[in-house]
């Protein structure tokens, strides 16, 4: 089956006077994709999407969302947006809410109470339906404002910061709501600080700073990094010396643990089975795996003084 890109853009740029707010912005996102877009405050993330959902107009550039040029209104209603600071009509129950967002999305009236009922249960507020949302909490306000963004049934969902307010548990169900997105074949398009939440759902990322993307690319291939292997073993007999040179170099040794830097990763296995050969206990092998922080702090700070 194709796959086919839901977002495309072309060196998109947004100037404000003398003023970057992002320049030249090239990415896609395909269907069925989770797609993380991290930078620090004021690196140009909100203009970004502001742009793509049709808030402000672009200096330059172009960009197509589900295969229509910018700007289509009628491809609007098959997009869900969650703004970071959103405000919604608190003297307005969570059940009108979404009726009023269905209305809005043109979901046919004879299916708004099927879906309005199928998105209380999904963010698990049903029990808070018929509250006014002035009574919710900050966490119950995310939830309806989640339900609102999904209640068209969206192809592409815009989530800005979706978790902030949530927690542990909550954050979870989040995660397993974008997941099951992923599995239906739509497209996520998360903006989130909270790093490891990125790390866990997303397949792509990209990485804003100063307007400018500075890093994009798949999770697996962003993360790959050096090989850095932790080894606990025992009567390994000097097994690290000189002779180790031809694996790669120790980065660290403290008792029976070692860390060190291998020069690829498919002499891991031969590593190990060497030192079993030369008679050494070996009770743990772990490869080190490069985080997405440690790239984002390192993509951040790069120039700065």
């Amino acid at each position: 089956m194709a796959i086919n890109a839901v977002i495309e853009t072309k060196d998109l740029t947004k100037l404000y006077g003398e003023k970057v707010g992002c320049e030249k912005i090239c990415l896609t996102v395909d269907e069925g994709q989770i797609f993380g877009f991290l930078g620090p405050n004021g690196a140009g993330k909100s203009t970004f999407v502001k742009m793509l959902i049709g808030l402000i107009k672009p200096t330059s550039g172009s960009a197509r969302l589900l295969g229509s040029p910018l700007g289509d209104v009628f491809i609007r209603r098959r997009i869900g947006f969650l703004p970071e600071n959103f405000r919604y009509q608190d003297w307005l129950t969570g059940r009108e809410l979404l009726r009023y967002h269905a209305a809005l999305a043109l979901v046919p009236r004879d299916r708004h109470k099927a879906r309005i009922d199928e998105m209380l249960r999904l963010v698990k507020i049903k029990g808070a339906a018929d509250s006014k949302i002035r009574t919710y909490s900050k966490g119950m306000q995310q939830r309806i404002g989640i339900a609102a963004a999904l209640v068209s049934d969206p192809d592409l969902l815009f989530l800005d910061e979706p978790t902030s307010a949530l927690d542990p548990i909550g954050r979870m169900e989040v995660r397993e709501i974008i997941s099951s997105l992923k599995e239906r074949g739509k497209a996520v398009f998360l903006n989130s600080h909270l790093l490891s939440e990125i790390e866990m759902v997303c397949d792509k990322v990209a990485i804003i700073k100063n307007g400018r993307i500075v890093e994009s690319g798949t999770l697996d291939n962003l993360l790959k990094g050096k090989v850095e292997v932790e080894i606990t073993a025992g009567n390994i007999n000097g097994f690290f010396g000189s002779d180790f040179v031809r694996f790669g170099r120790v980065l660290m040794s403290k008792g029976d643990t070692v860390l060190v830097e291998l020069k690829n990763e498919e002499m891991i296995p031969e590593l190990a089975s060497q030192i079993v050969a030369g008679g050494g206990k070996l009770y743990n092998l772990s490869r080190k795996k490069r985080t997405l922080e440690e790239l984002f702090m390192g993509v951040v700070r790069d120039g700065d003084a």
